[in-house]
């Protein structure tokens, strides 16, 4: 799909099966992150799974298992890698990525701008309006040794503003196991300019400016770790500050596999990240301006 990306808008939008509480939003703006617990309708998580499949086939979606082992032996990398699934001896899957699906797969289309998600999000940030960015895909395969390094998703946005999150939908039980994500807690309140890394390694990209994020798993000082085991129908909402990342994936027989939407509210505006590849629809913009439908599909109202 490469047309207007309000072709949809007419389209009848799925409820939640609960409101968003009081408490939840508190433990947003608190800690940086929110486990809300059966909010997704199982049909609508169902619907999704083919269109899962057919994006871990798709041009969008990269093999990070086997751009970390390029990284090793190209550019002298070291992977993250997780000691438990290299120990666990059983054989090697791949963590696979990709993003933006929903500029050629409409069901993607559909599922961030008519699911639950965009009124979640309007009210975990008190915000009228709320702007689809992007989405990605997320499988870790049983068996992937890759850990997610632990990164601040703004460093990757070309955006400014305090109104600013990724939700992360799973689409499997998750469990430390098979490769939860930690979230460090209260770290969205920290200013400073992080550089973003290339996921499955702690080395920056090339280019970028800032601080390196801190590798948690051995430089935990008084940090706050939190984590959640999730069911489908369980989801994750993150700040765009949040330091966040996870482990490998240690079962024999379990995927990981969770849709991630990242949405901007009001007060949003564009800002380039130095060093980092731009988005080609967002060609002509500059710092500063405020996000039209035609780039940023209008989620919410």
């Amino acid at each position: 799909m490469t047309g207007d990306p309000r072709q949809n808008a007419e389209m009848e939008r799925i409820p939640a099966l609960r409101e968003v509480t009081d408490a939840e939003v508190e433990s947003f703006w608190r800690d940086g992150v929110v486990c809300l617990r059966r909010i997704i309708p199982p049909d609508l998580l169902e619907d999704m799974v083919g269109p899962v499949e057919e994006a871990l086939m798709g041009t969008a979606t990269a093999d990070l298992s086997g751009m970390g082992d390029a990284l090793e032996a190209g550019a002298g990398a070291e992977r993250a890698i997780d000691a438990a699934v290299t120990a666990s001896g059983i054989p090697r899957g791949h963590f696979k990525a990709g993003t933006d699906h929903w500029l050629e797969q409409p069901d993607f289309l559909d599922f961030a701008t008519r699911s639950p998600l965009p009124e979640i999000v309007a009210r975990l940030l008190d915000s009228r309006n709320v702007y689809l960015y992007e989405d990605s895909v997320l499988v870790k395969e049983p068996g992937t040794q890759e850990k997610t390094a632990f990164h601040q998703d703004l460093a990757y946005f070309h955006l400014d503003g305090d109104r600013i999150c990724t939700t992360w939908v799973p689409l499997d039980s998750v469990s430390a196991e098979t490769g939860a994500v930690k979230f460090v807690a209260g770290s969205h309140r920290d200013r400073t300019t992080y550089r973003p890394n290339l996921f499955v390694t702690t080395m920056s990209m090339p280019g970028t400016e800032g601080e390196v994020v801190p590798d948690f798993d051995v430089v935990k000082g008084e940090a706050r770790i939190i984590s959640f085991d999730t069911e489908p129908g369980d989801i994750t909402v993150h700040h765009a500050r949040t330091i966040h990342g996870a482990g490998g994936n240690a079962s024999s027989d379990r995927r990981r596999r969770a849709i991630s939407v990242r949405y901007a509210g009001d007060g949003t505006v564009y800002r380039i990240v130095p060093g980092f590849p731009t988005k080609d629809r967002h060609a002509g913009m500059s710092d500063g301006d405020t996000l039209d439908i035609d780039r940023f599909p209008l989620a919410w109202p």
